[in-house]
């Protein structure tokens, strides 16, 4: 591990790199982030493919320039096709990995993975943390206070003009239009719908009485493909509101969500700080690093809508040679330079030292 973590002692930064829609990151990526300090080329060879969390995309592409730059004989390709679509490709074996910002389900990981050598098992580690945006456009508002009640009447369809007065209770001050909301969520099978309806089954199950899923719960409001499909129909639509990847949310306004008594903007370090006191997830096991949320903390220095994002790999692939590229590449994602490469291109969160190295251990296991 430690000849791992060398490799990328000197990579410098490459910067932010935009995706649209569900494109190919491949070895051309490596020549549109700059340039990075390396150290005498690797003896990795091959090629792996991934495919999953379009949140994940900015990041993705900037892992894979400063991972290919640093071992020039690999190439890595990753489909941001959403979540879902990518634990689909890694289950049949059409991939190596898939990022999700939706922990494997039992009943997914009972059905085995084609690629994997039969009852080696699999591994499950967080490699991306970010907060998820409440984004908004609508005509005459920048600034925008809401409760997890208001936020799930939004989304549910229950609250559909912008004066309405729950709306105006939070929002002291601001005059809004007379306007029917556009609600815009997920039509695809989403690791950040998952997080996002997970928040408000926690926080408003009063209102929200849907638990969380990848597929959005309800027939309202309307659907968009990916995180660039959210984002696309709120920047062009007419007084929309919609959620993403923070890294997303470009120039549209973003929402205050409410924790405790006060509203509370994002930032990588609330994010980071829920991560860092929530408890494992339900199939937690050595390799399986899976993470529960708390959604329900009172204190405004965290922001609880948050997503944590896996990498899922085997621990021995039918194919042989896969093991030792993708034990490499993740390990450089959650090392300390891909960590630091991730926030700066795509305002992650870093993971802590303590989760950081206990992702390194579980990676060990891939042969």
């Amino acid at each position: 591990m430690n000849e791992v973590r060398s490799k990328y002692a000197r990579l410098g930064t490459i910067g932010a790199i935009a995706i649209a829609g569900t494109i190919l990151l491949s070895s051309c990526a490596a020549n549109e982030g700059g340039t990075a300090e390396t150290e005498a080329p690797s003896d990795l060879a091959g090629t792996i493919d991934g495919a999953g969390s379009s949140a994940q995309g900015s990041a993705q592409e900037a892992w894979i320039a400063a991972f290919q730059t640093a071992n020039p004989d690999v190439t890595i390709n990753y489909d941001p096709s959403g979540s879902g679509a990518g634990r689909e490709a890694f289950i049949a074996g059409g991939v190596a990995f898939a990022g999700s910002d939706s922990a494997l389900k039992q009943e997914e990981i009972d059905g085995g993975f084609a690629g994997c050598v039969a009852d080696t098992g699999y591994v499950q580690v967080p490699v991306y943390i970010s907060p998820i945006a409440v984004i908004f456009n609508v005509e005459g508002v920048d600034t925008l206070n809401l409760d997890a009640v208001t936020l799930a009447k939004i989304f549910k369809g229950e609250i559909t003009k912008w004066d309405d007065p729950a709306i105006a209770a939070l929002n002291e001050g601001t005059t809004f239009p007379s306007a029917d909301i556009t609600a815009v969520h997920r039509s695809d099978d989403s690791g950040t719908t998952k997080n996002f309806t997970d928040y408000l089954n926690k926080v408003a199950p009063e209102i929200w009485d849907a638990p969380a899923a990848d597929p959005f719960p309800y027939q309202v409001g309307e659907a968009a493909q990916g995180t660039s499909g959210v984002v696309d129909a709120v920047t062009n639509g007419t007084n929309t509101i919609g959620y993403a990847d923070a890294s997303k949310a470009g120039d549209l306004g973003v929402a205050a969500i409410k924790v405790g008594d006060e509203f509370v903007d994002y930032t990588a370090e609330g994010a980071a700080a829920v991560v860092a006191e929530s408890p494992a997830g339900d199939t937690a096991s050595a390799t399986d690093l899976s993470i529960k949320i708390d959604r329900s903390t009172t204190d405004p220095s965290h922001y609880p809508l948050v997503l944590v994002s896996y990498i899922d790999a085997c621990i021995e692939y039918t194919d042989a040679e896969l093991g030792p590229l993708v034990k490499a590449f993740v390990s450089y994602l959650a090392s300390e330079e891909g960590q630091a490469e991730a926030a700066a291109s795509a305002g992650a969160a870093p993971l802590s030292a303590d989760l950081s190295a206990k992702v390194l251990t579980a990676l060990e296991a891939i042969k």
